[in-house]
């Protein structure tokens, strides 16, 4: 049996990110990626949508940039023979303050001869946005 390709994009993803080494991810990622992570793009730049290889490798870098995986655990996965879902919850670090952040989210992949065609990644953001400003957000009761 052959490995599945989230597991191979896993791996080179987290290169990319931690170590800087995009050449592995590069050769998993489709020229025509269709990528999409869902958030506040005005507070993380690197979210929102992006077209194209390039694109998706400048977003990794900008993300390696930001943070610093140092722990994950996979809550649940769904594999398809060319698509993948997961549900994770990574702790990162952040660049320049070391500050702790945990942020939990559910990742959606489809793949193509091995290559990575389609990503949509959805954030629980409040959560992360509360822990980037380093205090709790105070909303007015709705009911």
């Amino acid at each position: 049996m052959t490995e599945h390709s989230l597991w191979r994009f896993s791996r080179a993803l987290h290169r990319a990110l931690n170590d800087r080494q995009t050449e592995e991810l590069a050769t998993i990622i489709d020229d025509n990626i269709d990528w999409a992570i869902y958030g506040p793009i005005d507070m993380f730049p690197f979210f929102g949508a992006r077209q194209g290889k390039a694109a998706v490798l400048e977003v990794c870098r900008q993300i390696a940039d930001s943070v610093r995986i140092y722990r994950y655990h996979r809550e649940s996965v769904m594999l398809g023979i060319d698509s993948a879902a997961s549900m994770v919850r990574y702790s990162l670090t952040a660049a320049g303050t070391n500050r702790p952040i945990s942020v939990r989210m559910a990742l959606f992949t489809q793949f193509q001869n091995g290559r990575l065609t389609n990503l949509r990644m959805v954030l629980d953001t409040f959560d992360l946005v509360e822990q980037a400003l380093g205090r709790p957000i105070h909303l007015p009761k709705i009911a």
